[in-house]
């Protein structure tokens, strides 16, 4: 038993001052104090002693037990700072050196116009709805006076999820949505993301809209008008007239095209009108009678408006911007120019 405890000894004073990092010295330790290390065996074979033995080497086992755990302990806090050290030495940051260059973050324009946006409607007493971007066939078409066969579908390309649920071409859903729930007099903003399988230098498949809604007694094509040339007053200059075509949208009755005045030329034609000294930006028109009557308002007693903004058409023409496919980009080039 003797002879074992010293040949133990000898290779653990040989043995540990060679261990270069705590997870070698770990598992050296397991190797001669785990439940399976030498150490532990000579403990489990005592019981083969003769029983007069047994004292002593009880002894001598728990003599070396206790060194090599003192001496596990002293090795481990000698690799713990000399680890520590390396690592300072690792991670150290000369302070002498230029700092990294951190630009300053911009708000997106697009985010510019839909906050410009909410809060001049706001001011005029509009609430904001955000309905869901998965719509179902009813709320984006059925309830807006667009049956399955209306040829208004093919006005635009729909992305389908299935049978039942799409993308929304349009946050008018939203205003279905909320006349459902709500009765007149209602005020509602419907902003967010819309899609129709559309692409090109002007058209995104996907873009923002800003729906409004009014309903109320009495509301007439006079109160559109009103609140629209507000908009365009705040929105882009003082002087900005707005101008109302004959149009057609299934949802409204009698529908309207609203072009403002060229903010640029001040009306008297140039290369961002056209040189008709008119820009064309949304649609809008009043409630039509089916539509009020699927969300259960009665279209005699109520009357009300509605007009959809594409922000991205807003965008386009009061920071103008020349493609839209600039907006969707992320070319830092750009985006900088927006900040501050």
């Amino acid at each position: 038993m003797k002879e074992k405890i010293e040949a133990i000894r000898a290779a653990i004073g040989s043995e540990i001052g060679q261990t270069g990092s705590r997870k070698e010295l770990f598992e050296l330790k397991m190797r001669y104090l785990g439940k399976t290390g030498e150490i532990s065996a000579l403990s489990k074979g005592m019981r083969d002693l003769p029983p007069e033995e047994r004292p002593e080497a009880g002894k001598l086992v728990g003599d070396v037990r206790k060194w090599a755990e003192e001496l596990f302990a002293s090795r481990e806090e000698e690799l713990k700072a000399k680890e520590l050290s390396e690592r300072v030495q690792k991670e150290r940051i000369d302070v002498t050196m230029p700092a990294r260059f951190s630009p300053a973050g911009a708000a997106h324009p697009v985010s510019l116009v839909r906050a410009e946006l909410v809060d001049i409607f706001g001011g005029m007493g509009f609430d904001v709805y955000e309905g869901p971007e998965i719509e179902r066939d009813y709320y984006n078409f059925q309830a807006l006076n667009i049956p399955a066969d209306h040829p208004a579908r093919d006005m635009q390309d729909t992305f389908f999820v299935s049978g039942e649920y799409l993308l929304r071409s349009q946050t008018s859903s939203g205003q279905i949505r909320v006349m459902e729930t709500k009765k007149p007099p209602i005020k509602v903003l419907s902003p967010g993301r819309v899609y129709r399988s559309d692409s090109d230098a002007t058209h995104s498949p996907m873009f923002h809209q800003m729906e409004g809604l009014v309903v109320d007694k009495n509301i007439t094509l006079c109160d559109l008008k009103g609140i629209l040339d507000e908009f365009a007053r705040r929105m882009f200059t003082a002087e900005t007239k707005t101008r109302l075509r004959p149009s057609y949208f299934p949802f409204t009755e009698p529908s309207v095209e609203v072009d403002l005045s060229c903010h640029n030329c001040g009306g008297k034609g140039c290369r961002i009108c056209k040189g008709t000294g008119w820009i064309e930006v949304l649609g809008a028109g009043m409630v039509n009678r089916r539509v009020l009557e699927n969300c259960g308002i009665d279209p005699d007693v109520y009357t009300g408006f509605a007009f959809g903004i594409g922000l991205e058409r807003i965008a386009m023409i009061k920071y103008g911007i020349g493609d839209i496919r600039l907006l969707f980009e992320n070319d830092v080039r750009f985006l900088k120019q927006f900040r501050g």
